[in-house]
């Protein structure tokens, strides 16, 4: 079986089997919810990750409504999913601003083939969740947001992180995208099991975007070392 191959047999049987979850939290699982991702998620790793090279692999947190929740791709959205991988979308053209900073910096590293040759993108979480608001709309929820959600996740977590490994993953060095609470659960985990020999948090995608665009190159350009130091 080739990386692909892998890949898409693990999103097929995504399925939560955790702890019961807090009142008021939903799993999002966009392979189930949304009858085109699936077929798009093969498409995206026939194209990419047709080949038995291993990677290396960079965990974020969980995946957001307007990206990879739509699209079954970690931090691609529908219109980075049509204008940077040249693959239709049946939709609404959503936009998640993570997913424009990734784009970036994908350029920046040398274009989608080289970067995907390289490197796996997932979640330590590889399913979402979503609650509502005091206005009754639904939001992103992120594993960490409340303690009973992180213990109760905390096993399907560690399952899926071994899963990961599995698909031919290099485990010298894991990227974990964000430098607060999620690099916490990442490296407290990794103290237990041993996934990883080293691990290096990066600012989250979000983060950047929303608060540190003014020197958004910076950013890029710390990524892009990082990511060619482990590369080369």
């Amino acid at each position: 079986m080739t990386f692909a191959d892998k890949v898409i047999q693990f999103n097929k049987q995504l399925e939560y089997t955790g702890a019961k979850l807090p009142p008021g939290i939903r799993i999002m699982n966009p392979f189930r919810e949304h009858e085109q991702t699936m077929g798009i998620s093969e498409k995206f790793y026939h194209k990419y990750y047709n080949d038995n090279s291993p990677r290396h692999i960079i965990l974020g947190i969980n995946p957001g409504r307007f990206g990879g929740g739509l699209t079954g791709i970690p931090f691609t959205d529908p219109k980075r999913l049509k204008s940077e991988c040249d693959i239709d979308y049946d939709g609404k053209a959503a936009h998640e601003p993570s997913s424009v900073f990734v784009y970036e910096m994908i350029h920046a590293y040398g274009g989608v083939e080289e970067f995907y040759k390289k490197f796996y993108i997932n979640s330590l979480c590889p399913l979402g969740f979503t609650t509502m608001d005091d206005k009754g709309k639904e939001k992103n929820y992120n594993y960490y947001d409340s303690k009973e959600l992180a213990n109760a996740v905390s096993g399907y977590i560690i399952e899926n992180i071994k899963k990961q490994i599995s698909l031919g993953v290099i485990t010298d060095i894991c990227f974990c995208f964000g430098t607060g609470k999620n690099e916490t659960f990442l490296r407290k985990l990794n103290e237990e099991h041993g996934f990883f020999k080293k691990i290096i948090a990066l600012e989250h995608p979000r983060f950047i975007m929303q608060y540190k665009t003014a020197i958004k190159q910076f950013y890029i350009d710390k990524y892009v070392s990082a990511f060619r130091e482990a590369g080369d």
